[in-house]
């Protein structure tokens, strides 16, 4: 097998791999964004119900 052919598969598997990893990571980004979120007013609900007691 020519070594260009091999070159070839190697750069697509990498290329695969590194598309389902982009992938993943923004997956991941909105999910920490939301857990974000969700601290930030979970965080300010406390604030404001210590602050009346």
């Amino acid at each position: 097998m020519p070594a260009w052919i091999i070159i070839l598969i190697v750069v697509a598997i990498v290329l695969i791999l590194l598309g389902a990893f982009v992938e993943v990571a923004k997956f991941l980004l909105w999910i920490g964004l939301v857990v974000l979120v969700i601290g930030l007013i979970w965080w300010l609900m406390q604030a404001i119900a210590g602050r009346k007691s």
